[in-house]
Order: structure tokens, then sequence, then C-alpha cells
């Protein structure tokens, strides 16, 4: 494929990004980083009626934190902006008008109230209202009216719209997803394409800004098939070459049935957006994947896998290993099920991949915020690095590592009667001056020592290494308890263990 490859995602700024958006913006990306293209990011800001001021902030934010910035766009200006549609819609009357020239749209003046009454005998026979080449001559258009009267309501600022006028045919389409498709274009409605308030319809502004912005593929989710016909005849109308269309399959519910919601993420513990939205009119507020603790190459390897499928029994992918592997043909048309589940893993698997120092930084962050001394950073990557492959989030270190920052405040009652006996407060205090006489503090040194005191007693091991562990730990939990008296020290062991004896004994 040549260089000529140009893909644009082109959300609209209402509102938080889905991860259904984020995983059409991947797919681009992917697609254009492939073939050596071009990434637009194109904000259709048409309705401004929905309009939310923060949201392409958080758009551009999202792309930025999973690594997948777009090369022309609003703030990275290229040969074809602007890139907001709001800035551009001083070009699409032109187009509409050239429409109605070439006889493929239509002024069409009929009020509110007429097109209401319309509907309404139609639901009077349980007939369904659309406006299209059986009744468009039923209306005040200027199908109907003769020219003259056509140039005084436009002339006097009458409200209208341009109606596009399909031609009647079999329409042949090619989806590089789900392949042929055929649709008879009797069916379709005379669809709005421009208002008199200057503003065009999404349809219209699609088509004419990825003409415009020459976009070679369309990359955008199944929502829009319906719409495939409809622009697919707008670029005929035209004379214009049509990219080639790619409709993404739906995120789908856990459940399988029906598509990925906010209200399922609230329902089953999960987020639905990348970064945290807090609603400007509401004060409501959202948590996303990083609030959540995901890493941005999660959030990719995540995403990739829904919809996409690499023909491999490989499932963890770095972003440059996604661009070489990444193709449309490897699509699934069906839908794909959100497992939150698995999104964890995919987590879990490039969490522990982080070097401790990494893992140990952000662990030291969290420590800090929770007022708890840590000591040095060091000290923290060597106790993050002992844990992390039980982690799957870095909230989830000091629940696994705690106890090597502060003496458990408490025990486990389970633990407790299962290891603390009758004579355990002798056996620690053997146990102590074992330590003591100890020259080599290391882990191995410990060991050597203990298990070698613990043989020549002739005692068994749980005898002394349960209780061992529940002094320093709190619990039977954690990593080798060598490892655990060696970090902490010989100072902090001992204190632990005569605390143990005060509390339990």
């Amino acid at each position: 494929m040549s260089t000529d490859v140009r893909v644009r995602f082109a959300p609209s700024p209402t509102g938080p990004l889905h991860i259904g958006g984020v995983r059409t913006a991947l797919f681009n990306y992917l697609f254009a980083k492939k073939h050596n293209g071009t990434f637009i990011l194109r904000i259709e800001d048409t309705d401004q009626n929905r309009y939310v001021e923060s949201a392409e902030e958080y758009i551009i934010e999202a792309l930025n934190w999973c690594n997948i910035p777009y090369d022309e766009g609003p703030g990275k200006e290229g040969n074809c902006g602007p890139y907001r549609q709001s800035e551009r819609k001083n070009m699409y009357r032109a187009y509409a008008e050239e429409l109605v020239e070439k006889d493929a749209a239509y002024y069409a003046f009929d009020t509110a109230e007429e097109l209401a009454q319309a509907r309404a005998s139609c639901e009077a026979t349980t007939e369904t209202f659309i406006y299209n080449h059986n009744n468009r001559l039923n209306f005040t258009n200027s199908l109907t009216l003769n020219p003259e009267e056509v140039k005084k309501r436009l002339d006097r600022g009458d409200e209208f719209a341009v109606r596009f006028k399909p031609e009647l045919k079999i329409l042949n389409m090619y989806d590089e997803i789900r392949k042929g498709i055929e649709i008879d274009t009797a069916l379709l409605d005379d669809k709005v394409l421009f208002k008199s308030d200057g503003m065009p319809t999404y349809h219209l502004a699609n088509v004419v800004d990825d003409h415009t912005m020459k976009i070679s593929h369309v990359i955008r989710g199944e929502e829009w098939l319906p719409s495939m016909a409809l622009h697919v005849l707008l670029y005929e109308s035209f004379g214009w070459d049509r990219p080639k269309f790619a409709h993404l399959p739906l995120i789908l519910k856990p459940t399988g049935k029906g598509k990925l919601s906010k209200r399922d993420g609230d329902k089953m513990g999960f987020s639905v957006f990348p970064l945290e939205w807090k609603d400007p009119q509401t004060g409501e507020v959202s948590t996303g994947f990083r609030e959540d603790g995901f890493l941005p190459e999660a959030m990719v390897n995540i995403l990739a896998f829904l919809g996409w499928n690499p023909g491999s029994d490989q499932e963890i992918f770095s972003l440059e290993e996604l661009v070489q592997a990444f193709s449309l043909a490897k699509v699934n048309s069906s839908g794909a099920k959100y497992d939150p589940e698995k999104a964890k893993w995919f987590q879990q698997q490039w969490y522990v991949h982080q070097d401790d120092a990494v893992v140990g930084a952000a662990f030291a962050k969290a420590l800090q915020e929770k007022n708890i001394p840590y000591g040095s950073k060091d000290y923290v990557s060597i106790v993050a690095g002992m844990v992390k492959e039980r982690a799957v989030f870095t909230k989830d270190l000091f629940e696994l590592a705690g106890f090597f920052f502060t003496a458990p405040p408490n025990y486990d009652e389970k633990a407790v009667k299962k290891s603390w006996k009758e004579d355990t407060n002798q056996i620690m205090s053997d146990v102590i001056q074992v330590i003591k006489g100890t020259e080599d503090d290391t882990a191995a040194g410990l060991s050597t020592a203990i298990k070698g005191w613990i043989t020549s007693q002739e005692m068994g091991f749980g005898k002394v290494m349960m209780p061992l562990r529940l002094a320093l730990v709190g619990s039977l939990m954690g990593p080798d308890v060598f490892e655990i008296a060696a970090i902490i020290g010989k100072k902090e062991t001992i204190s632990r263990i005569n605390t143990a004896k005060e509390k339990l004994g």
C-alpha cells in the first residue's frame, strides 16, 4: 500500500470518550502506522446543543495517555485544517448548493408543523413516516415550487433544509470487514444535509471533510454502517472517488447481550472510560482506567483484542508489535464481549514486566499519600520487586507488602488459632536468641541459623515458621520469611516477635 494512507478519528465532544471510541482511534492509529500513513483527529462539533467544552481536551488527553497521539488535528495543523467542524462551517453551504444544481438535492421549506401533521397521519394508519421519493412531491420544496418562488423564499430568509435526493438503483458497496453489501436505494429517506442556520448535518460535513482531508480509509464503529449507503451516494453525486470503508464490531456487555454502557460498568464495578470524567453540569464523577490503576500498555492490549485477533496464540503485544501484526482482514464482524476479568489479566501481565524501580516509585508515591515512612526509594523498589508478581495494580502492593513498612497492627484470627500454641512464646524467645547470635543477617544467613536450630531441637518446622511469619506479617501470607526478616532488619524483626509474644502469649 502507498504512503497516501490517511485515516481519521472523528469524535463528537459531547462528553467523555467511551472505550469503544478509544478502540476506534487505536485501530485507525495501528492501520496508519502499519502503512506509513497519517492519523488525523477531527472534532465533529456541529451539534452545538450537546457540545461540552472540556470534552475535546479530554479526548486529546486520552489519546496521549494511550500513546496513540494524532499526526494532524487541533494544535497540530496540517494542510487540511481547520480540524474542528464548527470552524469549517462556511464551506459546507457551497457543497450543498452544488448538489442542488446537480439535481442530487433540493430545498425543502416544510415547517415543523407540516412535518408533524404528516407524521401523525401516517401513525393514524399504523404506517411509518418517511420523507422520500414516494411523497416528496407532496411537500413544500423546490421540486414542487417554481424557481421564482424558491428564489424569493431564499432571498427573504425563509427557513429551509437541503435534502438529498438519492438515485434510485441497487447500490453495491464493499466493506473491508463485512465484504460485499447490496442495498435498494428506494428504501432510503431524503436525508437533511444542510439547514438555514448555516450548519450542515453530520452526513454532509462528514463526507465533505473526508474528501477535503484526503481520507483514504474510513474506519469507524458499526453504528455508522446504516449511513454507508448515503455516504457512498454522496460521493457519487459529487463525482468524487470514495474512500475504503471498514465498520468495526460493537463492544458488548460482559453478558454478550447489547452494547457496553456506563450503566453496565457502574453495575459491575468497572470503568468504561479511559480517564476519570467529571460532568461539568451535574458534578458527577465517573472513574477511568487510568485512575483505576491500569497501565496504558495494558489498556491498548485490552482494546486491541476487542474485535481483532492476530491468528496466533500470542496475546501480549507491545504497541510496536500491534502495528506490525494489525490488519483489517483480521478484524471480526461480530460483536466483541468485554470481559473485566480478562482486562485485569492483561493489566497483571504488563504490571509484572515493569522494572522494579518503576513499580517502586509508584509504590513510594502511594505510601507518601498514606503518610507512611518508607525509608529510601531503593528499599521500596526491593520490596516491590518481591511482591509485584501477585499484584494487579499499585494499590494492591500495600496489602501485599505493607508489613515491610509498618508492624502488623493486628493479627489474623484464624492464623493465630492455627499457629500460636501454649509453648510458642518460649519457642519465639529461643528464636530471638538465635537471631541475636547470628553474625550473617542476610536471608541466607538467617535461614541457615534458624533452620539449623530447628533441626537440632528435633522440632517440626511449622511449629516455628508459622508463628514467626505471623509475628512479622500479621498473617500467614507473604514472600519468604527470611527475606522479610533480612529486609526489615534484625532490630525490627526482634521487636515484632516480642510484640507478638505480648499480644498473643
